[in-house]
């Protein structure tokens, strides 16, 4: 499982800012942590300790 998260929660998950859909990318390998990149606006929301966490004010802007 990418990031520790489930595919039944990936498949439900989506982007708050746009409802565009989320892909996990591994951030660093060595300790797992990552983060849910929205394919729509490009918004990257973090996951902190196997939780999404999906607000808006704590994503960080594409560059």
């Amino acid at each position: 499982m990418p990031l520790n998260l489930s595919e039944e929660l990936l498949a439900i998950i989506v982007c708050p800012d746009c409802h565009g859909d989320l892909v996990p990318v591994e951030t660093d390998p060595a300790t797992g942590a990552g983060e849910l990149v929205c394919q729509s606006c490009g918004l990257a929301y973090p996951v902190r300790d196997d939780i999404p966490v999906l607000l808006v004010d704590e994503a960080r802007r594409p560059d």
